[in-house]
């Protein structure tokens, strides 16, 4: 248990860090060779951007958290979910012709050598060897349920940011809107610069909230569909390898039991 505990404490520590790195460099601007690098043209794009911020409001800048938030966590499941981590070949390989010889101490060995989610679920097996076949079995179901909800860890943040972020695009609309018919209630269309300086920002609001939830949504997607395939691949397995013990170990399970009778 402590080793899952760990894993989701490590998973949120770099998504903080990768996020301070991010707002690091958003926050700290260009250095001075940057700028003298940089075209009139990019300047003129990067006004135009942080315009666009300042006319949408209070609202973007939660909007500009969450865009900032969700590729935090894309990052850290691009990293954590590559498949040597999960289902590392070299292990396999060598951890198939331990489990034939049935030489269990040598197989949790390479268990421990090779920490990724295929090695402790098979270790979990491994550890219940001598308690049967149907012990060895549950044992891995358990740990395979652990590893599937750390693979599956802070996937839910990124799908509530992919539903927060139009949320906080409508309310950003509602409230310019709101700005718009009380800017009409009070001076009436007689200037209309302040009216459309309220359309503005609810339609800004609208824009960056869908910018930012569309592809928080597609990639939460993307690598839940990815869990799913380790975690049948991983399922898959841990079946074929225990077929391998049930007609040596189901055997000597099964006359244990018939000796208790």
């Amino acid at each position: 248990m402590e080793i899952y505990g760990w894993e989701r404490m490590k998973n949120r520590f770099i998504i903080i860090v990768l996020t301070a790195i991010i707002l690091s460099f958003l926050i700290s601007g260009d250095t001075t060779a940057a700028k003298d690098r940089q075209s009139t043209k990019s300047r003129d794009a990067e006004w135009k951007i942080l315009s666009a911020i300042k006319k949408g409001g209070p609202v973007m800048y939660p909007i500009l958290f969450c865009s900032i938030f969700a590729l935090g966590i894309a990052m850290e499941r691009l990293f954590q979910l590559r498949r040597n981590n999960i289902i590392d070949p070299e292990f396999l390989g060598t951890i198939r012709k331990h489990w034939q010889k049935q030489e269990m101490d040598k197989a949790i060995g390479i268990c421990h050598k090779y920490d990724v989610s295929i090695s402790r679920i098979l270790r979990a097996g491994l550890l219940r060897f001598n308690y049967g076949i149907l012990e060895i079995e549950r044992a891995i179901e358990g740990a395979g349920q652990h590893e599937a909800s750390l693979l599956s860890s802070n996937l839910r943040l990124l799908g509530a940011v992919a539903g927060l972020a139009p949320m906080l695009g409508l309310l950003g609309t509602v409230i310019g809107m709101i700005k718009a018919f009380d800017v009409i209630s009070q001076s009436g269309t007689g200037n209309p610069g302040l009216v459309a300086s309220g359309i503005s920002e609810a339609l800004i609001t609208t824009a960056a909230g869908l910018v930012v939830g569309i592809p928080a949504l597609a990639i939460y997607h993307y690598f839940r569909g990815k869990v799913d395939k380790f975690v049948f691949e991983m399922e898959e397995i841990s079946i074929q390898l225990l077929e391998k013990l049930i007609p040596t170990k189901g055997v000597t399970d099964g006359e244990e039991v018939s000796s208790g009778e």
